[in-house]
């Protein structure tokens, strides 16, 4: 597949123009490295994933980095974190150089650690995900955005079946000392079937016959690899009784139709995972296009004990939001909107923007730009158009 040019390039240029060093942290295959020798082509290439080469760093890594000549792309750094302390070094020695120490890594909270302790200051650090529909007309629902997927659309259930052999192998068993991988694989599919609803670690404790401690480190692990999100309810509660339980989303609505067992496109529009399939998509289309801009992930979902949910609220900066409700519905009633409207009348200070996201409109269908007064219907391939004046 020709490269495609990613959002967050212009961030990622930046970041080195002013940083000594960069470390793009992500899911594995969702990237990283490609953007990395485009970016910087001049850039010496070193994998640290052989367990020859690990040995080799971590016996002497003061003689494997004095043969480097930076720049250098250091790939999946994960596995050495111990060289952070010595490329300091050589980066404080040089702080005129810009640019020089170019990082990839598959777990963020581990590199994270590496980091605080000791680049603080010395590098940026950005998140790179599967592609966006921004990025590529490809990336669907079913597919998800990973490059291979979307290179090479009919091996979808071998990629992922794959994938989630290569992620257990490595970056589970990386992470935590996990030796039942049968039961953690059942844990992924029990899962993914309640992707988009409300945290409940008994109810998933208690059909694998495991602890909610054990459900609680396998959620970690998931997160720290980049494979699902923690979506938090919003903070204020407008004058309601708020739901506080989180709720857990996959990253890539690909892998998530794989662990349901959905097997082709057509099969997920008949599936009664339909709807939270599609939420799942949303969420992580947010979250790109707010990593991909420069900006923190946030987002929030809202739920009251009387009922009134809406999936998600994006807080836009000086006392802006936008509430955004996802429906796979191609058929729009304007009493779609009924929740936003409800919320939105007891925002109090804050300034809405309300938003009904629905699937890619097919050849043909016309556009419906307003649902109700002050609520826009946007298609999910649109909805970077929601934060473009936020």
């Amino acid at each position: 597949m020709p490269f495609i040019h990613r959002s967050i390039e212009n961030e990622v240029l930046k970041g080195a123009r002013a940083f000594s060093g960069l470390l793009l942290t992500g899911p594995r295959r969702a990237g990283k490295t490609t953007l990395l020798k485009k970016l910087f082509p001049q850039a010496e290439y070193h994998l640290l994933e052989d367990p020859d080469v690990i040995q080799r760093v971590r016996s002497d890594p003061r003689s494997f980095l004095d043969e480097l000549k930076p720049p250098v792309i250091l790939d999946e750094m994960q596995n050495v974190p111990e060289l952070f302390g010595y490329i300091r070094t050589r980066m404080d020695s040089k702080l005129s150089k810009k640019g020089q120490w170019l990082m990839t890594g598959s777990q963020e909270a581990p590199l994270m650690r590496g980091i605080s302790e000791s680049m603080a200051g010395r590098i940026a650090v950005f998140h790179l995900l599967p592609f966006s529909s921004a990025e590529s007309s490809k990336v669907s629902i079913y597919n998800g955005g990973f490059p291979e997927v979307l290179s090479h659309p009919s091996t979808h259930e071998i990629y992922f079946r794959s994938y989630i052999q290569t992620y257990l192998e490595r970056d589970v068993r990386g992470v935590t000392a996990i030796r039942d991988l049968s039961t953690f694989r059942r844990f992924l599919s029990l899962l993914a079937s309640r992707s988009g609803t409300l945290l409940n670690k008994a109810e998933l404790a208690a059909p694998l016959g495991i602890s909610i401690p054990t459900i609680t480190e396998w959620m970690s692990v998931l997160e720290i690899t980049s494979q699902i999100f923690i979506i938090p309810p919003f903070y204020e509660n407008f004058g309601k009784r708020l739901i506080k339980t989180p709720k857990s989303y996959f990253a890539d609505s690909g892998l998530l139709c794989h662990l349901l067992g959905i097997n082709s496109e057509r099969d997920l529009f008949k599936s009664i995972f339909l709807g939270p399939v599609f939420e799942t998509f949303v969420a992580s289309e947010i979250i790109k296009i707010q990593i991909n801009s420069g900006h923190r992930k946030e987002l929030y979902y809202f739920r009251d004990q009387q009922g009134l949910e809406v999936d998600f609220l994006v807080p836009g900066g000086a006392e802006k939001i936008i509430f955004i409700e996802a429906k796979a519905s191609r058929t729009l009633r304007p009493e779609m909107a009924d929740a936003l409207i409800r919320l939105s009348k007891n925002a109090g200070k804050y300034h809405v923007k309300g938003a009904l996201v629905h699937p890619t409109l097919k050849k043909g269908e016309l556009p419906l730009k307003t649902l109700r007064s002050g609520i826009s219907a946007v298609p999910v391939d649109q909805l970077a158009s929601l934060f473009s004046s936020k």
